[in-house]
């Protein structure tokens, strides 16, 4: 699922002098030129791909056709170019894909939170800055070092921020493959990276892709809280966490809201119970590390952010996206589905007349199941 959305840089030389023609050698050596180049700059893996998303553009019609994407109905415009690189950037031969750990301390330490049903759990991917600025200047970075090498060419890179697909892209590149949870998996990583690409009309030798390594486990299925992968390979967002803490504007389904416990924005319970996560490894990136004590952060402490606390202390990071107003939805979800308290009714209470209905509602919801709680 796209966690966020940012306007994607461009940088384009097309309208420079052309750039001298390599043979099949010199391209070899520049790709692994370019590997060793994002490795310097700190991705932990670079791969190239072609071009050719047919079997990826049919799995999305299916889905689109079930209607699992909800409200992101950004998901169903310009499938073409979601599906054809050269139709988002013509004269795109190559994506380059990069992945960056960011796994900012071990899942031990997540369990702890996810546990305790008073402190708030946020996506690890969440707790440090806005992966899309790290990850931005560092694609651009490489493409600098490949311009100096070889003088102006055709490129523009992406974070998550435009039509691309890119867990098949990065599996083409040979980055990983895309687990019975839909996230990418790599035999070494697991699966805590962010992933970015850099569209180029350069023709690279191309690496193979990967082979999928999930056999018969279905761990991340049964870890699933709100049944969300409802088989293998297969998502419905509808039912996901982080969708519906993230990208669902509305009310949360009021079956789901127990299922959510403590989880306030996002969900990474699939990551949590895969086995391949064994072999994953806390980032070394100081960017990546928690923020705002978002990792352990209780929820009476978030609750109790006005919207200008809430602006100041998530500058710089993915979640201000969501707004205060759903930032509040559900936490007032995650307080009912805690133990009740003196604090926690107070806390409730107070906001229980906010002049925003769906707070309000999300409120009365968790004083309701507090009390019923409570009495029984």
């Amino acid at each position: 699922m796209t966690r966020a959305s940012a306007s994607p840089s461009v940088t384009s030389s097309h309208a420079k002098a052309p750039r001298q023609q390599l043979d099949a050698s010199q391209l070899a050596a520049l790709g692994h030129s370019i590997k060793r180049w994002g490795e310097e700059l700190g991705f932990q893996q670079v791969g190239i791909a072609d071009c050719d998303l047919s079997q990826s553009a049919e799995r999305l019609q299916h889905w689109l056709a079930a209607e699992r994407q909800g409200d992101m109905t950004y998901m169903a415009r310009y499938r073409d170019k979601r599906t054809c690189p050269g139709e988002l950037v013509p004269g795109t031969q190559r994506i380059i894909s990069v992945r960056m750990d960011y796994l900012p301390q071990p899942q031990e330490t997540l369990m702890e939170t996810l546990d305790d049903p008073t402190r708030a759990f946020v996506s690890r991917y969440a707790v440090g800055r806005d992966y899309h600025k790290v990850l931005r200047q560092r694609l651009k970075r490489l493409a600098r070092r490949i311009e100096d090498s070889i003088g102006p060419f055709g490129h523009r890179l992406f974070v998550d921020s435009a039509p691309v697909l890119e867990k098949p892209l990065a599996q083409k590149a040979g980055l990983g493959w895309i687990g019975k949870h839909t996230n990418l998996l790599n035999q070494r990583a697991g699966s805590w990276f962010f992933l970015g690409e850099l569209y180029c009309d350069l023709p690279l030798p191309v690496d193979r892709p990967a082979e999928d390594h999930c056999g018969r486990c279905k761990a991340c299925i049964d870890a699933c809280p709100t049944d969300a992968i409802t088989a293998p390979y297969q998502l419905d967002a509808r039912l996901c966490i982080s969708y519906l803490t993230i990208e669902h504007p509305g009310s949360i389904p009021e079956p789901l809201r127990a299922r959510l416990g403590n989880r306030i924005y996002g969900c990474d319970d699939c990551q949590l119970a895969c086995p391949w996560n064994r072999f994953a490894r806390p980032t070394s990136e100081t960017d990546f590390l928690p923020r705002q004590g978002l990792d352990s952060a209780t929820l009476l402490r978030l609750f109790s952010w006005d919207e200008q606390e809430f602006l100041r202390r998530t500058e710089g990071s993915v979640i201000r996206r969501i707004g205060h107003l759903r930032w509040l939805r559900n936490i007032a979800v995650a307080l009912g589905n805690g133990p009740p308290s003196a604090g926690v009714y107070a806390a409730l209470h107070a906001r229980a007349d906010d002049q925003r209905p769906l707070v309000r509602e999300h409120v009365h919801w968790a004083i309701r199941a507090l009390e019923t709680r409570d009495l029984g």
